[in-house]
């Protein structure tokens, strides 16, 4: 029986990384993109034990459903973190009123204030986690969710729009660990809407 063909994946890199934002620390970003290495290279060692059980026949054990397990951890770490810093830029502005994106928070949120409101108030909720702004694909609708760790509470099948970390170490270094408020002023300051707007369906 041939091995299992083992599939890499690779770390992206992020112009945000090396210029730093407007109240985000170059420090902090570089150190953030660190973790999301760690997702990288710990989801490849997962790949390669999941196969090297595969390859044996031993899929099905405890030690299998346990990899498996963790690899939606890892896996949604890397693809989560990829979101996060692609809709960040430096100087990121405010979303224009007159773009698709707005015109469609607004019809569905009543103003795009509210919408707001309603995004900064899921990401300031206790504990760590992500909020995201997500389309559903088929109605076309816009949900604000709360995300814990990086693999529950999905909404099946949605797009995501906009994705910002509210673990702590996305704004620890630069604020107190109950500074969240002023990252999260800081992550509006920074926003790249033309990419958040790119994701909607």
């Amino acid at each position: 029986m041939p091995a299992a063909v083992l599939e890499k994946f690779e770390a992206k890199t992020f112009p945000v990384i090396q210029s730093g934002l407007d109240g985000i620390s170059k420090g902090l970003l570089e150190n953030h993109y660190k973790l999301y290495q760690g997702y990288v290279n710990n989801a490849n060692t997962l790949v390669e034990k999941i196969h090297q059980i595969l390859d044996a026949g031993q899929a099905g054990t405890p030690e299998y459903a346990e990899l498996k397990r963790r690899f939606g951890f890892e896996f949604d770490g890397i693809i989560l973190h990829e979101y996060y810093f692609d809709n960040l830029k430096t100087n990121g502005g405010a979303l224009s009123p007159s773009s698709k994106l707005y015109k469609k928070l607004e019809e569905q949120f009543g103003s795009y204030e509210k919408w707001e409101q309603d995004f900064r108030k899921t990401s300031a909720m206790r504990g760590v986690g992500w909020a995201i702004l997500y389309q559903d694909p088929h109605s076309g609708r816009l949900y604000d969710f709360w995300i814990s760790d990086h693999e529950y509470g999905h909404p099946a099948g949605y797009q995501p729009i906009l994705v910002m970390d509210v673990w702590e170490h996305a704004y620890i270094e630069d604020y107190s660990p109950t500074g969240r408020p002023q990252y999260i002023d800081a992550f509006f300051k920074n926003i790249n809407w033309e990419v958040a707007e790119s994701r909607l369906k």
